[in-house]
């Protein structure tokens, strides 16, 4: 019945929006005659005419109750036909089926999906694979938590993170509105690239944090007060469980009580600092409950990929118990003694690692919330689709439908700006709290007095013969010219300019940092 309703509504709206396009081009120009929901500006998905503004997925299943999908259901026969934004098809059959864990509760209407091929499919150009994750966003009223978290973590280069795309989904003719296709979180040549058959299985593999949550279907274990739930392999034997077992065992022991060069031996420090930064810019719900991974691979424990952001970003209710209230606020540091993290946190080569890295990645991430920066451009780029997901999709933007999430605000300009404001607000407690104070200065000014000299070389010449130690890092950065170390090629940089030969090396160009590096010198 509520269906129907729903699609009496939609056919009315839709109705009067082709009345009103006789009269003037709107936002929304073409009817779907299907399903009653109108189609994107300048596309007619049944004709193939022009382009689509985002691919559209229509799912069919065997007994046409799609929508009513329960988790425990399982997987269902069905077809499914991608429409890419160029018209081009995919149809084929599929298994397809409820996933997740919080969007996957009864009570939840809008819940994500997988669906699986039986062979492996090139999927809107995003590699073949046999299953996709269609990712609903529920809890998200701004719809662009999950794209911000994994577009800085692309940005990072942190290893594997998913692929993905914007897409409308349809079910049994229903429109479920906005998702984003995915890449799960899998091993596989086009996914997580680990050997997990190797030494009769006893190689790689991959772990996920997970606090609580027990399902019968999952191997779980337990080194000290860490729990983790095994990802690949899925149904590992008897052995495979011992021999990760002891594995995490010796890395975790390390990580307590190892020096810095003992942990980088067993760590992949670059994407562990990454993996932090990331979590902590955004501070994640789910950090230490689940959806955090870890995956091992030619004897080095690596941190990710990233997964699951709809609740990050100040979108948690400030009323929780515990320490889950600072979650909503944009001050705190909130991740450092969370799983496995508990460990790494408070030792100062890391920390100075973290620092680093934020500086490293600060004007991305100050840009996420600048006026026409990446949350303007990314709302600008999706405002119709948005916009048809809260007006004709399973919720109404202001749909508080779970209690963990932020109540959200009535319309969606006011849940935007909140997102847009709390970015920056968190942006500028981590510059102030890591301390990471901006530099401008001449490269190869190696004194700061703002010109070029033959002393600027000769203070270059005596860093690099170690007489000098400058604990702040400032000679070394401001003479680096010609690479990533400072050495005499970077004196003779500077003795070219002062010569008036050829300048190759920009190093009469002005320079920003956010953070200065150390130098290491052995005299003083």
């Amino acid at each position: 019945m509520r269906h129907t309703l729903n699609k009496i509504i939609c056919g009315a709206l839709a109705a009067l929006t082709m009345l009103s396009a006789a009269v003037s081009v709107s936002a929304v120009d073409f009817a779907d005659p299907r399903d009653g929901v109108p189609a994107l500006t300048g596309a007619d998905p049944y004709t193939g005419e022009d382009n689509l503004e985002v691919p559209q997925i229509r799912v069919t299943t065997e007994n046409s109750n799609g929508t009513e999908l329960q988790k425990d259901d399982g997987y269902v026969n069905a077809s499914i036909a991608i429409t890419d934004t160029d018209g081009s098809v995919l149809s084929d059959s599929c298994v397809f089926k409820v996933r997740g864990n919080t969007t996957a509760m009864t009570f939840i209407l809008k819940k994500a999906f997988t669906f699986k091929f039986e062979k492996k499919k090139d999927v809107l150009g995003m590699g073949k694979a046999k299953k996709w994750a269609l990712i609903a966003n529920t809890f998200d009223p701004t719809q662009l938590r999950n794209e911000l978290a994994f577009s800085l973590a692309d940005e990072m280069g942190l290893p594997y993170t998913s692929q993905r795309k914007y897409v409308e989904l349809w079910v049994d003719g229903s429109y479920r509105g906005c998702y984003q296709l995915f890449e799960p979180v899998q091993e596989g040549k086009e996914r997580v690239d680990i050997d997990i058959e190797s030494n009769d299985g006893k190689k790689d593999f991959m772990l996920e944090y997970e606090a609580q949550r027990v399902e019968a279907d999952a191997t779980y274990i337990k080194i000290g007060d860490l729990r983790f739930v095994m990802s690949e392999p899925e149904e590992p034997t008897e052995d495979q469980v011992t021999y990760i077992t002891d594995t995490m065992t010796d890395i975790l022991d390390t990580v307590k009580n190892g020096t810095e060069q003992e942990i980088a031996q067993k760590l992949d420090l670059d994407s562990f600092v990454k993996f932090y930064v990331l979590n902590e810019y955004l501070k994640t719900f789910d950090f230490d409950m689940s959806s955090v991974f870890f995956f091992y691979k030619d004897g080095v424990l690596y941190a990710g990929p990233p997964w699951d952001y709809d609740l990050s970003t100040g979108n948690t209710n400030p009323n929780l118990t515990s320490s889950r209230p600072k979650l909503a606020y944009a001050s705190d540091g909130i991740l450092q003694k969370r799983n496995i993290y508990r460990y790494l946190c408070g030792k100062p080569w890391f920390d100075e690692m973290v620092k680093d890295c934020y500086a490293e990645y600060f004007d991305y991430i100050a840009n996420i919330s600048a006026d026409g920066g990446f949350l303007d451009t990314k709302r600008a780029q999706y405002a119709a689709l948005f916009d048809r997901n809260f007006t004709y999709g399973v919720y109404p933007v202001n749909k508080w439908t779970y209690n963990y999430q932020l109540q959200p605000k009535s319309t969606y300009e006011d849940n935007f700006n909140y997102l847009k404001n709390w970015c920056a607000e968190r942006h500028a407690w981590l510059v102030d709290h890591w301390d990471l104070t901006t530099y401008s200065f001449l490269r190869g000014d190696a004194d700061g007095d703002g010109e070029l000299t033959v002393v600027d070389a000769s203070l270059i010449q005596r860093v690099d013969a170690e007489i000098i130690k400058d604990t702040d890092g400032m000679i070394a950065l401001r003479s680096m010219v010609t690479g990533d170390e400072l050495t005499i090629l970077d004196a003779t940089a500077v003795q070219r300019y002062m010569a008036e030969m050829p300048d190759t090396f920009g190093i009469n160009e002005s320079v920003t940092v956010h953070r200065l590096p150390k130098i290491q010198t052995t005299e003083e």
